[in-house]
């Protein structure tokens, strides 16, 4: 959204629904949202930031947070600017994906300038921005001093990322992988919560993007994906998953 009674009374009714939080996201980079104005092309306009957040915290008693990029571009760089508009307007905490709208998803992470906005406001900020394994966790959050940081991307087919890092963080070495039986189990889980939350056409669709960031890493997975993504009906996507992963030796290629 960009128009501020707009997102305030959206905020409102979200939480008349039970929102505990209300989260704007600040730092979508795709072309249909910057569009409209919205998402990280509201980076451009500070005053309209400051409007936003203000309408948005006045209008609801539960915590409200924020997500930026470090700017629209290279030359418009104003994630500094941006927290202290946040952090005065009563942002309880900002996540920074450390890239600009630009940038996109590619490109060094800009850890330094995480760093300096860490530094120059009091709210809780987390990092975003390739924290891909347990060990990179690490290494941000002491190189950035950010309070959290945020995992994006690389949960995506690995579920098991947020206890790894936990676990690192909390006793400074790496826990187990998870079984076979434990990744057949969560991905067959997964195939239903979707199905069951979109039902049919639109879970059928979705779910094959899901499947493939758990297997399309290894040759065997993505052979079965290009046969699984033909598939259009619930209950054959369930019966070719539970087949495939009953192959111990396919999956546990896949799984390895």
């Amino acid at each position: 959204g960009y128009d501020p009674n707009m997102m305030a009374t959206a905020a409102q009714y979200n939480v008349a629904l039970g929102a505990e939080i209300i989260d704007i996201n600040m730092g979508c980079p795709a072309k249909k949202v910057c569009r409209r104005a919205a998402g990280s092309a509201l980076l451009r306009d500070t005053p309209l930031v400051q409007d936003i957040l203000t309408a948005v915290v006045n209008a609801v008693a539960v915590p409200v947070t924020l997500k930026i990029r470090t700017g629209w571009d290279t030359n418009h760089r104003n994630a500094v600017k941006v927290a202290k508009i946040a952090e005065d307007a009563g942002v309880a905490a900002l996540a920074i994906h450390g890239r600009t709208r630009a940038c996109r998803f590619v490109g060094e992470i800009e850890y330094d300038t995480i760093a300096e906005v860490c530094a120059k406001v009091q709210i809780p900020v987390l990092a975003n921005g390739d924290v891909n394994s347990p060990e990179k966790a690490s290494r941000v959050l002491q190189h950035t001093g950010a309070a959290a940081i945020m995992v994006g991307r690389a949960a995506q087919g690995n579920p098991w990322i947020f206890r790894q890092i936990n676990h690192y963080l909390t006793h400074g070495k790496k826990m187990a992988a998870p079984s076979l039986t434990e990744k057949a189990q969560v991905m067959t889980r997964h195939l239903d919560a979707v199905h069951q939350f979109y039902g049919e056409p639109s879970g059928v669709r979705i779910v094959r993007k899901h499947m493939g960031w758990y297997l399309n890493a290894e040759p065997e997975g993505r052979l079965f994906m290009q046969r699984f993504n033909k598939i259009d009906c619930a209950r054959q996507q369930k019966t070719a998953l539970s087949l495939f992963l009953n192959n111990t030796q396919t999956f546990r290629e896949c799984a390895a």
